[in-house]
């Protein structure tokens, strides 16, 4: 197949991108900073040298979108909306010029659209659309009105030949660094991956694998589309998700932290609570009713695996030679004598 992937270069893509090609699928990379020869330069708003890539693809799974990995202050809450609603709109636009319109177009969505709830857990038929829970803070219905847009950007592109899916995406577990799972593999090493504010708010997750899979399934199965859930069937209370990754680890205890002290740990980290509060039970209803079938549907076995895949990349990794003092870049550093 050919794939075009807008957005392609932060950890989702780059999963997609690393699987796709590893099994032999000409991918096309849409970026703001291309650095390979199958990346091509967009600014994720207006059209085109990049719109003749979508001419002839076999699909488009666009993931552009400015990263919540951020403090959530108006403005960067309204960058996230722009960025999601007007990247949709011009590939929309892109798709709808194509003399040969890509047969899917998978457009990223999320599992926050979902209510904060703990009583049952959220499918696409009977979930409830958040946005006006009571006792959340405010902002948090920005997000939920971030995912509705998000969503009716793809759904408003007028684009007959392509069949449409909005991928309600979970948190996605991988090893690479500075991913979800390196930071709270970190928090769990370091002892702090204990209950957060009780610890009561479900996780929702996947395996890098099973998102491959999924994204892999969806493009061939022509009777689906809409909103899909990309989550494991098994989300569970935080305080249990780093029980477990404690014990993949080998990690006896992990502290507790307050609403205040997650607030604190979030200004630390840049980012922001919701994250790490909201509960986000969501279930994949409609991947389990057409047959697809999980590698990794549980968590426990999912750390270990991902620990394992962790320790095995370190030991590969090439040790780092200290710098010597004549060396250039102790040079740089202003000596390679200690102090």
């Amino acid at each position: 197949m050919k794939l075009v992937i807008p957005g392609g270069t932060g950890q989702v893509g780059t999963i997609l991108d690393r699987a796709f090609t590893a099994a032999g699928h000409e991918v096309v990379v849409l970026t703001r900073r291309p650095a390979r020869e199958r990346e091509l330069a967009w600014d994720g708003r207006t059209p085109g040298p990049w719109t003749a890539a979508l001419d002839g693809a076999d699909a488009v799974v666009n993931l552009a979108g400015r990263s919540v990995s951020c403090r959530y202050t108006p403005a960067n809450l309204r960058e996230m909306m722009d960025s999601r609603v007007e990247s949709a709109r011009v590939v929309g636009e892109a798709i709808a010029a194509a003399a040969r319109p890509p047969r899917v177009w998978l457009q990223m969505s999320t599992a926050t659209i979902y209510a904060h709830r703990f009583d049952a857990p959220n499918d696409e038929a009977t979930g409830i659309i958040g946005g006006d829970e009571p006792g959340v803070p405010r902002y948090w219905s920005y997000s939920v009105r971030i995912a509705r847009e998000w969503e009716r950007a793809q759904a408003r592109a007028a684009t007959p030949d392509t069949r449409k899916v909005a991928l309600r995406a979970a948190m996605v577990m991988s090893p690479d660094r500075g991913g979800v799972f390196d930071v709270l593999l970190r928090m769990a090493r370091l002892g702090l991956g204990g209950p957060v504010a009780g610890g009561a708010q479900y996780v929702s997750w996947i395996h890098e694998r099973d998102l491959v899979a999924a994204v892999e399934f969806l493009i061939g199965r022509d009777d689906i589309d809409g909103p899909v859930n990309l989550a494991a069937p098994a989300p569970l209370p935080q305080r249990a998700f780093m029980r477990e990754l404690r014990a993949a680890w080998g990690v006896p205890v992990g502290l507790p932290a307050t609403t205040w002290m997650a607030e604190i740990g979030a200004l630390a980290m840049r980012s922001d609570t919701e994250l790490l509060l909201k509960s986000r039970r969501v279930v994949p209803g409609r991947l389990l009713d057409a047959g697809f079938a999980f590698e990794h549907p549980e968590w426990p076995g999912a750390a270990a695996d991902l620990v394992r895949q962790v320790v095995r990349n370190r030991r590969r990794a090439p040790a780092r030679r200290a710098p010597t003092a004549g060396s250039a870049s102790g040079r740089r550093s202003g000596g390679g004598t200690a102090r």
